[in-house]
């Protein structure tokens, strides 16, 4: 049994150092300290493996280039507005 399992659900600091971890944002040991402890932890495993999932989804988006177009009209009314305003 996990100590999350024994402690019936994780806390809320051990979910941070997730983040930590995930981050890279850790000491050496504290990412051992944080491996191990998913190594043993499913619930902790879960929540490692649906914030990776998250996070691949958001940097993929991030890649994503509007279309010259959008770009194209989006600099036109702001040259409009700009133009108005004076």
């Amino acid at each position: 049994m996990s100590d999350c399992e024994s402690m019936g659900d994780c806390a809320d600091s051990r979910i941070e150092r997730l983040y930590e971890y995930l981050d890279g944002a850790l000491s050496h040991q504290d990412l051992v300290e944080i491996k191990d402890h998913l190594n043993g932890c499913p619930e902790c495993a879960e929540e490692h493996d649906l914030e990776c999932v998250i996070r691949s989804v958001v940097k993929r988006s991030c890649t994503e280039v509007a279309p010259s177009t959008l770009k194209a009209s989006i600099l036109d009314r702001i040259s409009q507005l700009k133009t108005a305003a004076h």
